[in-house]
């Protein structure tokens, strides 16, 4: 008997390669919770992107074993319950990390230099645009991390290499030693992160401790000049008082790649302002990423359902109890 295996969303070919003719696979015709919750019937693996891995959907199952994440944050997936049940949960933490660090260097530069206010100005015709010296340089500046894992480690030692920066960071999980060893300095008090810092960029998962972060009090404590990016998940940021501290000049700009509602709707207030850049969770979505997410959790399924150990493990207490 072949194993079952349901692709909640289309992953790149390269991904579908991954499965032999172990394997039946079928995609999803929609990543609807009640959709899966229908084709996940005899299914003992799955590879899900970012629609919702229900509770309601895992209770459903009645043969998984193993969930497979295209790409790192699980927060679309109920892990608890999947751990309930004894079913592995597996990402794909090294695939994007190249490539989320590379979008947000490119942001910061971005920001800096005005690039997107200065070609519109330019295509207008605003050629004056130029005498009005809001560009600033980067050489020497302060970024400032929140979360310090692969990502925000890459973003560091690019951000040193490519503008000289100093960095300081916030991750309770990281020793001092740890983030000296990349030239970091590492902080224990988060608001200082942002009162020092000229460019604060948020790398944390979404959690119940990281949810809001960025609110109204975090905000009012940037300098005016500085810059915000968050290329980690939207409930990170009060996306209300990142509006008005934008439109108030509390700080000067910001970059998101991620929203509280996505996609955020039309008439999202953000989008009537000049001083942010915005992108549709699409960071990691370069051609080599994707490649690398949709071999790596292909990976993590075949592993699981052929005996072998996955190389990376959400919930690795499942393996203890088996």
């Amino acid at each position: 008997m072949k194993k079952k295996v349901l692709i909640v969303q289309p992953i790149h070919e390269s991904g579908m390669k991954v499965f032999d003719d172990r394997f039946e696979v079928k995609v999803a015709p929609d990543p609807s919770v009640e959709t899966v919750k229908r084709e996940i019937k005899g299914v003992e693996g799955v590879v899900v992107r970012t629609a919702p891995f229900t509770r309601e959907i895992i209770a459903a199952a009645d043969s998984l074993k193993v969930i497979a994440r295209h790409g790192v944050g699980v927060d679309n997936i109920d892990v608890l319950a999947a751990t309930e049940r004894g079913i592995l949960v597996v990402n794909t933490p090294d695939a994007n990390a190249v490539s989320v660090a590379e979008h947000t260097i490119t942001a910061i530069g971005a920001l800096a230099k005005r690039l997107l206010s200065m070609d519109l100005a330019t295509r207008r015709g605003e050629w004056e645009v130029r005498n009005e010296y809001k560009a600033v340089d980067l050489d020497g500046k302060v970024l400032g991390l929140v979360g310090l894992g692969r990502i925000g480690t890459m973003v560091a030692k690019k951000a040193a290499a490519a503008f000289n920066m100093r960095v300081i960071a916030y991750d309770p999980y990281v020793r001092p030693e740890t983030a000296a060893e990349n030239n970091i300095t590492l902080y224990s008090d988060l608001d200082r992160i942002f009162q020092e810092a000229d460019i604060v960029s948020l790398h944390t998962p979404l959690t119940p401790e990281t949810r809001g972060l960025v609110n109204e009090e975090r905000l009012a404590l940037m300098k005016a000049s500085a810059f915000l990016i968050n290329f980690s998940r939207g409930g990170v940021v009060d996306e209300d008082a990142l509006y008005k501290a934008l439109k108030n000049g509390l700080i000067a700009g910001a970059a998101l790649d991620v929203f509280e509602e996505e996609p955020p709707p039309h008439n999202h207030p953000l989008f009537e302002l000049d001083n942010v850049l915005l992108s549709p969770h699409s960071a990691a979505l370069t051609k080599e990423c994707v490649v690398r997410m949709a071999t790596g959790a292909a990976q993590g399924v075949v592993d699981v359902l052929t005996g072998k150990r996955p190389q990376y493990v959400v919930n690795p207490e499942v393996l203890q109890e088996k």
